[in-house]
Order: structure tokens, then C-alpha cells, then sequence
């Protein structure tokens, strides 16, 4: 996540057109918004089209706008987004929705900054910075003649990449920490944090919904909740069928006078005594990935503590 915030920062104040990927709720939105923010067209609009919205016969209209009489209709002159965002940035959400038609003469207007109304003779001149953002693999829909190859590549000479929540579980902690806080903040209740059972369970799901399943999770649960600290029972019904199973429970079993962190660091340390100083079998007996291991074990000031220990249980 650093390099991707780090390309951010880089591409910024160059880019005319960008292409932004990944799955459904990893965030993409937020990338443009940061790019738009670091940008020269920071001072102007940022203008959204979701193009999986759009009526195809009316996409023209809505990007290039029309004048009256066009088309039935048509009763007065329209600008199009392209107008809208003159000076600021147009981001086009699922871009792969785009018909053919409409994509080439979006290429012409990247490539020439013009724009002509739908039914018009004349151009305008506009000065929109583009982004773009797909879950889909456009070379994939590039060999099924169903986006066209000149168009990605004038919109990902800056590609930018979103990766899964799966893939940066070290996150997951300041995820839900930031939601946490949004949600005391939005429902007026004070929220302290989740039960070390609760951080195992986020810790074990593979989050097909990525970001914005965790935003749901996490909302759901402070709703729920009854309690200052949120448990495995304040999640949805899905998720708290697949809640502990698996894991031993003498781990579960923490001191409850202690602090969220104390129980955190004692479900750790339990875990590791049971393998026998082991960080892999740790992990596995708590089921979550080690990256996310490692991370609490630094957290937790335990990689040294355990770390002969952890030798001389594999040499055993």
C-alpha cells in the first residue's frame, strides 16, 4: 500500500488520463479522489459517471451533451460532463460498460481535448483531467473485440492497481479502527474496540467483498452491539456461523478484567506456547495469514521473546 500511495503522489501532477483497477470494494474511488486532490485540476470539479448506469443510447448525450431538436426529447440545449468538468476531473466508474460506439469518440476527445454536442456541428474545447476504473481485465475483453485496444492504452499510461483486502491483511487492524470510529461517531455510541474472539474471526475471512464488506460488517456489529467492545455475536448471521470454528478454545479462554490489547497479547502468547513456540502453527491454530502474525507479534513486542523458543520448538 505504500508503493501504491507512493505511484499516487508521483503520477499526480502529470497525468491526463489514468486507469484505476481491482475488485468490487477495494477502493478505487478513493484513489481517484486522491489523484484529482494532488492534481492541477484539484481547484475544479470532480464529476462521476457510473457507466454501468447509463441507458446505452443515451451515453453520447450524458458525455458530450446535446443541443435541442437532436433527438426526441431533445427540448433545449444540454451540456455534457465533459463541459461540466472543464478544468477538473471526469472519473468514468466501470468503464468496461462503455459501448464500442461510445468509446472511440471518447478516445478523440482524450486525444484532442474537444468535444462536440450531439447533434452539433461545432467542437469545444475542454480541459478535463480522465479517470478511469474497471473490475475487469480489459486485455481479456480486448481479445473478445469488447473494448477497444487504442483506448486502454491512452488511459493506463498510468495504471494503478488496487489490491485486495485479502492480500494486505496487515490493514485489517487500521480498517477497523478508522470504521470504529466513524460509526461511534455516527450512531452516538461509545465503542471501544473488538474482542480478541471477534479480531480472530475478521482475521480468518477472506473478504470476497474486500473494504466495503468489512465497512458492512463492522456497521452491522455497532449497531447490534449492546456492549462498549464488539463480539463475535453483534456480526451478521454468515459470518458468525463460521466464527470459531476450528480454533482450540483453551485459546479463547482470556482474562476478562483485562484490556483489549492485554487479551490480544495473552490469545497471542497462548497460541504460541501451544506450538511450541512456532509462529507458522500459531498462526495456523488462530487461523489468520502471517503477515498478520508478524504484524501482531511486532505490535505485541513478542518476536524476540519468542524467537529461541520458537528454534527450539521446530528443532524438537
Amino acid at each position: 500500500m505504500r508503493e501504491l500511495y507512493t505511484l499516487i503522489r508521483r503520477a499526480a501532477p502529470y497525468y491526463r488520463s489514468a486507469l484505476i483497477t481491482g475488485e468490487t470494494g477495494t477502493g478505487k474511488d478513493l484513489a481517484a479522489h486522491a489523484l484529482h486532490r494532488l492534481s492541477p485540476a484539484a481547484g475544479g470539479r470532480y464529476v462521476v459517471l457510473n457507466c454501468s448506469a447509463v441507458v446505452e443510447s443515451l451515453f453520447e448525450s450524458e458525455l458530450f451533451g446535446h443541443i435541442r431538436g437532436s433527438f426526441t426529447g431533445a427540448s433545449h440545449d444540454k451540456p455534457g460532463l465533459f463541459e461540466h468538468a472543464d478544468r477538473g476531473t471526469l472519473f468514468l466508474d466501470e468503464i468496461a460498460d462503455m459501448p464500442l460506439q461510445t468509446q472511440a469518440k471518447l478516445l478523440r476527445v482524450l486525444q484532442n481535448q474537444e468535444v462536440q454536442r450531439v447533434g452539433s456541428l461545432t467542437t469545444r474545447k475542454v480541459n478535463v483531467h480522465v479517470i478511469a476504473a474497471t473490475n475487469h481485465d480489459l486485455r481479456t475483453l480486448i481479445a473478445q473485440n469488447r473494448f477497444r485496444e487504442d483506448l486502454y492504452y491512452r488511459l493506463s499510461m498510468v495504471e494503478i492497481h488496487i489490491p485486495r483486502l485479502a492480500d494486505r491483511h496487515g490493514d485489517l487492524e487500521l480498517l477497523e479502527n478508522y470504521f470504529l470510529n466513524r460509526f461511534a461517531a455516527d450512531y452516538h455510541k461509545d465503542l471501544r474496540g473488538l474482542t480478541p474472539g471477534a479480531q480472530v474471526v475478521l482475521a480468518r475471512h477472506s473478504w470476497p467483498g474486500n473494504v466495503r464488506e468489512l465497512e458492512n460488517v463492522l456497521g452491522h456489529a455497532a449497531i447490534m452491539t449492546t456492549d462498549e467492545t464488539l463480539g463475535v455475536d453483534d456480526f451478521p448471521d454468515y459470518l458468525r456461523a463460521k466464527s470459531l470454528q476450528g480454533i482450540p478454545a483453551a485459546l479463547l479462554s482470556t482474562p476478562t478484567a483485562a484490556t483489549l490489547h492485554d487479551q490480544e497479547r495473552h490469545l497471542l502468547i497462548r497460541a504460541l506456547e501451544k506450538a511450541g513456540g512456532n509462529k507458522s502453527r500459531a498462526a495456523r491454530f488462530l487461523q489468520i495469514g502471517r503477515d498478520a502474525m508478524r504484524y501482531k507479534l511486532r505490535k505485541h513486542n513478542l518476536e524476540e521473546i519468542f524467537k529461541s523458543e520458537g528454534a527450539q520448538g521446530a528443532a524438537a
